[in-house]
C-alpha cells in the first residue's frame, strides 16, 4: 500500500482524540454529527487512493461494524455510554487501520516482538492472579492472528499499541466501559483489557483475508 502521508496521519489523529472528547459532551443528534464529520474525513483521505486500497478501507469497516454489533449489543462485553454502538466507530476501525500501517513501517522487527511477547507475559500473570482472565482466549486470537500471517507481525504490533491507547482514552473519558464479569463464558476482564488489541488484530487479519479474497492487492509485508 502507498505510503500514508503525515497530514493524513495527523488528521486521523486529531479526529480520534476530539471527536470522542467531544462525543461525551452531547446526547444522540450530536454524536450523529460527530458521526457524520469522521466519515466525511474518512472518505477524503482515501479518494485520492487507488480502488483497490479504497475497498481495503471499506472493508475494514464493514468488517468492523459487525464485530462492533456483536461484541458491545449482542454478546455484552463493553457498552457505549449511550447504549448504541455510536456511528463514527466503524470509520474509526479504518482511521486506526492508517494509523496502524504507517507505525509498522517505522517499527523495528525486535520492537514487535517485544510487544506481542510483553502481552504475553502480562497474559499469564493477569490469568494467575484472576486480573483478567478474559486475557488467555484474546491472547490466543492474537497469536493466531500472527502465526497465520507473520509477515505482518510489525502491523499486528503497532495495532495492538495504538488500541491500548485509545482503549485508555476512551474508557478514561467515559465514551464506554469494559464489564468486569464477562457475559456468558464466565472471565473476568478489567476495564480496559489490556489485550484489547487482540480485537484489532483479529480484525486486521480478517481484512488481509478479504483483500486477498477478492483480488485486491495484499498489504504490503511489515516483517523482511
Amino acid at each position: 500500500m502507498a505510503e500514508i502521508r503525515p497530514s493524513t496521519l495527523l488528521a486521523a489523529i486529531a479526529m480520534l482524540a476530539l471527536g470522542l472528547w467531544a462525543d461525551i459532551h452531547v446526547d444522540l443528534p450530536g454524536q450523529l454529527a460527530i458521526g457524520a464529520v469522521v466519515w466525511a474525513l474518512l472518505l477524503c483521505l482515501i479518494a485520492p487512493l487507488p480502488r483497490a486500497e479504497r475497498r481495503i478501507y471499506l472493508a475494514c469497516v464493514a468488517i468492523a461494524t459487525a464485530g462492533e454489533m456483536f461484541l458491545s449489543l449482542g454478546w455484552g462485553l463493553y457498552t457505549y455510554r449511550l447504549g448504541n454502538v455510536p456511528m463514527f466507530v466503524p470509520p474509526g476501525h479504518a482511521l486506526m487501520l492508517m494509523l496502524g500501517l504507517s507505525l509498522a513501517r517505522r517499527m523495528p522487527e525486535i520492537g514487535a516482538r517485544s510487544i506481542l511477547g510483553g502481552a504475553g507475559a502480562y497474559t499469564l500473570l493477569a490469568a494467575i492472579t484472576g486480573l483478567d482472565t478474559l486475557a488467555v482466549p484474546l491472547y490466543l486470537m492474537l497469536a493466531v492472528s500472527v502465526l497465520s500471517l507473520p509477515a505482518q507481525r510489525r502491523l499486528f504490533a503497532s495495532s495492538f499499541v495504538l488500541t491500548l491507547t485509545l482503549e485508555l482514552y476512551g474508557t478514561t473519558l467515559g465514551n464506554w466501559y469494559w464489564h468486569r464479569e464477562v457475559p456468558w463464558v464466565g472471565l473476568a476482564t478489567t476495564n480496559p483489557p489490556a489485550i484489547a488489541g487482540a480485537f484489532y488484530c483479529t480484525l486486521h487479519a480478517l481484512v488481509i483475508a478479504a483483500a486477498a479474497l477478492f483480488s485486491t492487492p495484499r498489504l504490503a509485508p511489515t516483517t523482511r
